[in-house]
């Protein structure tokens, strides 16, 4: 598979190019409104558009296929929320400055005097969705809002595919990889043309290898770590903490592996709240797991979910949880029929930008919400 981002050794990110966009030498973040201005404009005159609107609809029918043959229901979900995945940060007790999420945007509900959030995604209500004894495994597709600066891999407003099932991580893993591989392998079937139009007879190659074997490379943060320093000698990446891992980092290491990347066990304490701890020769990290795209970004966070109410109290303190916000998501480990789940959430933005190689994620979106602008 053909570059998408190219690891400079300044620890910027380069731009490989594909058939429509031509390379950059170093990607820059800063957003400029003007971007947006002529849209619509673009969108009529521009036969990309065609091409990314059949892709999208193909991804959406796939995924609907795909959790119907697995047996797992779509659910309607709300947008707006008091329980948010990093508390912690928000309500103040401990601020983790180097923690993988973020702080949720704010809004007014009628007269209440709190404030409520939009979603940061749907997973904490998907979870409480499974408290009904019958029901194995839910999903929705649904769009989650974050409060960060936007940038060539950022949107503010995106939208999420998302699973919880009664199933343990490795299982969820093998929910993920399925899902992924009928997407492609759909697009392959039904949109030829459109895949042809950004990306390389190599990248196709990859595509179709990829749907037919189901190939991943799986490491642990700690070999990640390893692989990086090895490659940079760098001493920070001898320091088991995910402040060193961002976008640079995610694209050096696919780099090496040319492949789509699974990585798991992150730091206990740098991750969202919900994902169960387990041991890994005495360092506490989590029963989690990011996929990367190759020289790409994170596109699939996932993990099991806190196995117990134990658990869920040691946590609860570590991050600070208002009890009465989070009385629902508490009680849920206190039935005595309680089963265990693990779940992800899939980015489409993200992985559209990736499967396409476009140079921004707001080129991949007819109608990109970033921090700056809500034009068009």
């Amino acid at each position: 598979m053909n570059s998408l981002y190219l690891p400079n050794e300044d620890h910027t990110l380069g731009y490989a190019g594909n058939k429509i966009f031509k390379p950059i030498k170093s990607i820059s973040n800063d957003i400029s409104i003007d971007l947006f201005r002529s849209r619509l404009k673009e969108l009529h005159n521009d036969e990309m558009w065609d091409h990314i609107s059949r892709i999208n609809h193909t991804i959406n029918m796939a995924t609907h296929e795909y959790f119907d043959k697995l047996g797992s229901l779509f659910v309607l979900l709300p947008l707006t929320t008091r329980m948010i995945s990093s508390p912690g940060a928000l309500y103040g007790k401990e601020k983790l400055d180097y923690t993988q999420d973020t702080v949720p945007v704010k809004l007014n509900w009628f007269e209440l005097k709190k404030d409520i959030f939009l979603s940061e995604s749907s997973q904490i209500y998907l979870e409480l969705y499974l408290a009904m004894k019958n029901i194995k495994g839910v999903y929705a597709v649904y769009n989650s809002f974050r409060k960060e600066p936007s940038d060539s891999t950022h949107l503010s407003e995106f939208h999420h595919i998302e699973y919880e099932g009664k199933v343990s991580q490795k299982e969820n893993k093998k929910v993920i990889i399925d899902l992924i591989g009928k997407i492609i392998d759909k697009l392959l079937k039904l949109n030829a043309d459109d895949l042809s139009f950004f990306i390389s007879d190599g990248d196709i190659y990859f595509l179709k290898d990829f749907a037919k074997n189901r190939r991943i490379t799986e490491i642990t943060f700690e070999q990640a770590l390893d692989v990086l320093y090895s490659k940079t000698k760098n001493n920070k990446y001898k320091e088991f903490t995910s402040k060193n891992f961002g976008a640079w980092e995610e694209v050096k290491l696919t780099s090496e592996t040319g492949n789509i990347t699974a990585i798991s066990e992150f730091p206990l304490y740098e991750v969202a709240f919900y994902h169960a701890p387990i041991d890994n020769d005495g360092k506490s990290v989590a029963d989690n797991t990011d996929f990367i795209w190759p020289y790409y970004r994170e596109f699939v966070g996932s993990g099991h979910r806190v196995r117990s109410l134990d658990e869920l109290l040691v946590k609860a303190k570590k991050f600070n949880l208002p009890e009465q916000d989070y009385r629902n998501y508490l009680a849920s480990r206190q039935f005595d029929d309680y089963s265990e789940t693990s779940g992800f959430g899939l980015g489409w933005e993200r992985f559209l930008q990736g499967l396409l190689k476009m140079p921004f994620i707001y080129s991949a979106s007819a109608f990109p919400r970033v921090h700056n602008t809500i034009e068009p």
